[in-house]
């Protein structure tokens, strides 16, 4: 076997975790798979994946070999597809990360536009909440929203999302009136589960700053989940605008305060730190900055 192809091999074993995965997608045996593997190592004298009776890790040096080794093959690729007269063309698989709610609610139409315009690429999708990592996961790019952004990758802004607090008529009609900030802490308010601030809502107006404590009963770990409390009018709540903006303007949810702003959530687009990105993926970060921004709830 070339030495390219064992290349490729520990590549998608490092993204697939699972030497039987690797000789499914490659049309190979799965011992010929961990041979390869192990000769590679031997040849290099370093460890490259740790192995276990469930799962493969790459360690340390394994993961700097798959940077290299990934960005090789898609030299190579980029080579081929040039010499066929493809080099443009947006062809081959691209992996993309995003939240669950968002990637739900606002992302897969855009991606599936996308995939549209472009036949020849295969798109996976893969939406969950927590922070991945690009290179043992695979990922060409990741959408994140807030929180921390990894240290070794391009982080790309695009778009922010101002935080609003809303409430249903029906739940306004019955509560009490809300006036001013402090108002709120008469309230019960449902929240998104495990964020650090517990409650704590940071208003601003003006030069005027307000930090109110805030408290109820519910709280939920999943943003389409809160959206329809909120909805439903078990509670008033605080969310980012591309979660509600369209209930506000359809009149099914209220912004309460609108004179007084949150913290806004900014989103990021990131990648890989690599020198050069296939046309696929530099197409589709193009497509995504252009079109998020013009979300609902994006500015």
């Amino acid at each position: 076997m070339d030495r390219l192809q064992i290349m490729r091999l520990f590549v998608r074993a490092i993204e697939l975790g699972s030497f039987s995965a690797v000789a499914r997608t490659e049309g190979t045996s799965q011992p010929t798979v961990s041979k390869s593997i192990a000769g590679l190592e031997r040849e290099l004298g370093v460890r490259l994946i740790e192995r276990s009776t469930t799962s493969l890790a790459a360690t340390d040096e394994g993961r700097r070999f798959y940077q290299r080794c990934r960005q090789l093959l898609e030299d190579y690729d980029d080579a081929v597809l040039d010499v066929r007269g493809q080099v443009q063309q947006v062809v081959g698989v691209l992996t993309v990360s995003a939240p669950l709610g968002l990637g739900q609610l606002r992302l897969n139409a855009l991606v599936l536009k996308f995939l549209a315009a472009h036949p020849g690429l295969e798109i996976a999708l893969l939406l969950n909440d927590r922070m991945v990592d690009l290179v043992e996961e695979g990922v060409d790019v990741a959408i994140r929203l807030a929180g921390d952004l990894p240290p070794n990758a391009v982080a790309r802004p695009v778009a922010s999302s101002q935080r609003v607090v809303v409430a249903s008529p029906g739940y306004l009609r019955r509560a009490a009136p809300i006036t001013t900030p402090p108002d709120l802490e008469k309230h019960e308010v449902v929240r998104f589960a495990g964020l650090a601030s517990r409650g704590i809502l940071d208003f601003a107006s003006g030069s005027q700053q307000i930090k109110v404590e805030t408290s109820g009963r519910y709280q939920i770990n999943n943003s389409l989940a809160l959206r329809e409390c909120l909805v439903e009018g078990i509670a008033l709540g605080s969310a980012p605008a591309w979660l509600v903006q369209d209930l506000i303007d359809a009149g099914d949810l209220v912004r309460v305060l609108p004179e007084w702003t949150l913290p806004s959530q900014l989103l990021h687009l990131v990648y890989p730190s690599r020198r050069y990105l296939p046309l696929r993926t530099r197409t589709f970060l193009q497509f995504m900055a252009s079109k998020i921004v013009a979300l609902p709830g994006f500015a």
